[in-house]
């Protein structure tokens, strides 16, 4: 807790670049950006300078905004003749990477000191080295399976970067690497131009004409991040907001709409019946967010009417005391890293990600900017909205949220991890506003993941009785530990900032290496 300022990240290190952005004289968004920028570095495993990136900003009142990139313009259906998913690794894989013109964006704005030194934290881990970090270094073991085999000339040079004596390093051993800070070197000192029109993106584009890929100079150029209005509910007293469609964030709101007519607050916190309406209420609005979310030049069905309050009763009817086998999508009218930072007048919930963990395996030569694999969030579904098209932003995962009250900022919240966030949003959101948790404790709960059909995973800190009773109720249920050293991690890693009156309590949870720190 403190009052001049905070910052939340699930990494210390980052956390730490954040704090001296706070320390130098800087605000919120200068803390919020150098963050990002260092998060790239010590936390490569799930971002890189290849990728998107979304952000929420209180300053009076709240800004969203939406820095994802379109698909190639020469990327086209043809591509993927004979496949049903769109690759996981590779150029097809590959889209327009927007965090860059995030920072760019957020600094124009609001950002205090000058745009490079923002970026001196990241050139320092990346030119000194960094001990690796616990958590990173599982998923980066992991990732081994994953990259090593790949074979062509476009892998080389991420092989050679992140893999060094063909292995990834171990928890405690120094990393860094002299490509990231020379090219966050380029990007501070022309403002991120390089990056979208200039040397970087020359090299980016070459690199993708000699090894097969599809991103373009023209593809770079084209790329603006946008302001976009932030879409709500109220659930009970408390305005929660996400990021409108490309993002998932809108499956939260729905899946709290239908939780709304329930008094949670009248069943036990560890009960089966409360995990269950959690459970059937999320299982609900994913499948509305599989059929209808998507680049909202596409959209089907507008965002109002799968938030309207009518079709929220709609679907809460169809909860029983069985688990829903198959949820379908109704028919209404008409890897990942997240940071929060705080001053005494700005609020900043932000998101970047390269999407599954590395991304897509793919680093121009001599550059370290990871690519991100956000083109495997398309569908191949003739006709369906979020089908793969040239140009076109892909339905997206990562979420940053935000909460108020009376029109007044209650703080930044977030949950990484795929498909875990928007349900570790609604968890979250749970947690505080109906079992009144602060906010560590709401971040410390033991979690549920809704997967697919009947399938939902639990913690090994719910209760026995709890995952027997929701077996008798017809859920399929898996149990997994939830320590930090679990080699996979499937219920997300979350951080939240709160303002109470002139007070600032910010929280980072146990399942991530990461820390937050108030001054």
């Amino acid at each position: 807790m403190g009052t001049r300022g905070a910052v939340a990240t699930s990494q210390p290190l980052a956390t730490m670049a954040g704090m001296e952005m706070l320390w130098a004289g800087g605000n919120a968004v200068d803390a919020a950006v150098a963050t990002a920028i260092a998060l790239t570095v010590v936390e490569p495993t799930c971002n890189g300078i290849g990728s998107d990136a979304f952000a929420l900003i209180w300053d009076g009142q709240l800004h969203g905004l939406n820095a994802s990139g379109k698909s190639p313009q020469s990327l086209t259906l043809e591509e993927f003749a004979g496949l049903d998913t769109v690759p996981k690794t590779g150029w097809r894989s590959v889209t327009v990477p927007g965090a860059v013109s995030a920072w760019r964006a957020l600094w124009e704005r609001w950002g205090s000191l000058p745009f490079e030194q923002l970026f001196a934290p990241a050139i320092r881990y990346a030119e000194e080295g960094f001990p690796v970090s616990p958590v990173t270094s599982i998923a980066w073991k992991l990732a081994e399976k994953v990259f090593l085999p790949l074979k062509g000339a476009e892998f080389v040079p991420f092989q050679q970067l992140f893999f060094p004596n063909n292995r990834a390093p171990v928890a405690g051993e120094i990393w860094h690497s002299q490509v990231h800070a020379e090219t966050l070197r380029e990007i501070a000192a022309t403002g991120g131009e390089s990056f979208y029109r200039g040397k970087l993106a020359e090299s980016i584009a070459n690199f993708a004409a000699n090894t097969g890929g599809y991103l373009t100079a023209s593809d770079l150029a084209l790329h603006q991040a946008e302001w976009v209005t932030p879409i709500s509910t109220n659930y009970r007293g408390i305005t929660v907001w996400e990021l409108p469609p490309n993002t998932q964030g809108i499956a939260t709101l729905i899946a709290l709409n239908i939780l709304s007519g329930f008094d949670l607050s009248q069943e036990e916190r560890e009960s089966a019946q409360s995990y269950h309406l959690q459970i059937e209420a999320m299982k609900l609005a994913c499948a509305d967010l599989h059929k209808y979310v998507a680049d909202e030049r596409f959209l089907q069905v507008p965002p109002s009417e799968l938030l309207s309050l009518d079709y929220a009763a709609s679907r809460r009817s169809l909860i029983g005391e069985k688990a829903i086998a198959i949820a379908s999508p109704g028919l209404p009218k008409g890897g990942t890293v997240y940071l929060a930072a705080a001053d005494d007048e700005l609020m900043v919930s932000f998101i970047q990600s390269n999407y599954q963990g590395f991304g897509s395996g793919i680093i121009p030569e001599g550059t370290g900017i990871s690519l991100q694999n956000r083109g495997y969030g398309f569908t191949l579904e003739p006709g369906h909205a979020n089908q793969l098209a040239p140009g076109k932003r892909p339905l997206h995962t990562i979420i940053p949220g935000f909460l108020t009250k009376d029109n007044q900022p209650i703080g930044p919240f977030g949950v990484m991890g795929g498909s875990m966030q928007p349900q570790g949003h609604l968890q979250v959101v749970v947690n505080l506003v109906d079992y009144g948790m602060n906010p560590q404790a709401a971040l410390d709960a033991p979690r549920w993941r809704f997967v697919s059909d009947a399938k939902v995973l639990l913690e090994s800190t719910v209760a026995e009785d709890v995952w027997k009773s929701l077996q008798q109720r017809h859920h399929d249920v898996r149990q997994h530990p939830a320590n930090l050293f679990s080699p996979k991690n499937f219920f997300g890693r979350g951080q939240i900032i709160f303002r109470h009156n002139q007070l600032l309590v910010a929280a980072s949870e146990p399942r991530t290496d990461g820390i937050a720190v108030a001054w």
